[in-house]
């Protein structure tokens, strides 16, 4: 198992970092860690975090001895054992790339010198792989872009992004899981909600999920928000090996 560093991080925190880089390689190395800490773990009661390429356990008092801990830290990670085959899970989800869902779709188009039927199709056939969730409940960060279609942020952000927008920010995209201000550049709309507060489980993703995006039309949109509502939609789900 290699990272880079383990240090304390405040007096309730350690923080673990890996490699600088984003990669699926290095994620399934931080989420087998996570897991091995979580079991350790179990009796404290802290908190493990994960982003691109670090671990933050969050205890929920001082640590009294941090030279102790981390020292645990370290051999825990030391005894992790990185699986070969993964259970993967990709979730399918409905996007509406109509003009009145996707007020910056022609202004990317244009900007990359493609049309937006050719900016849809390239954005809706990765497979993209779910790093982390931020910066609001249930939002996912998503890698696996096609550079083809990478675009920075809005100069001027938005005072109001609407619930369920699917935005490009340089490599990454992602979906608004309520409304809030932001800068991604968006192209689209899913009807779904993927973070619900009153849930027993409020998002259904965890870091090392997949997602596709599918389009939908105008028609098919309505239909699965209407669904949505009644409370019968399911999420379709497909299961690999490996």
């Amino acid at each position: 198992m290699k990272w880079k560093s383990i240090s304390r991080m405040g007096d309730r925190g350690i923080l673990i970092e890996f490699p600088q880089e984003i990669s699926e390689k290095i994620l399934h190395t931080i989420l087998e860690a996570k897991v091995t800490l979580s079991k350790i773990k179990l009796e404290q009661k802290v908190e493990i975090t994960n982003t691109y390429n670090s671990l933050l356990i969050s205890y929920p008092s001082a640590i009294r001895d941090v030279y102790s801990e981390l020292k645990v830290v370290s051999n825990a990670l030391r005894a992790t054992n990185i699986s070969k085959n993964i259970d993967k899970r990709i979730f399918k989800i409905p996007v509406c790339y109509e003009a009145e869902y996707a007020p910056d779709l022609n202004d990317v188009a244009e900007l990359k010198n493609i049309k937006k039927e050719e900016l849809i199709s390239l954005h809706s056939t990765p497979v993209y792989l779910v790093y982390f969730t931020g910066f609001l409940p249930g939002f996912l960060y998503l890698g696996g872009l096609n550079q083809k279609i990478a675009t920075a942020r809005k100069n001027t952000p938005r005072k109001i992004v609407t619930k369920g927008s699917v935005g490009i920010a340089e490599d990454q995209t992602g979906i608004y899981p309520q409304e809030s201000p932001g800068g991604w550049q968006i192209i689209g709309r899913t009807p779904l909600d993927l973070f619900s507060a009153k849930s027993k489980i409020p998002s259904p993703f965890v870091a090392g999920d997949f997602v596709q995006f599918h389009p939908v039309s105008n028609s098919e949109y309505f239909q699965i928000e209407e669904e949505v509502k009644q409370g019968i939609y399911e999420f379709e789900i497909i299961k690999s090996n490996g």
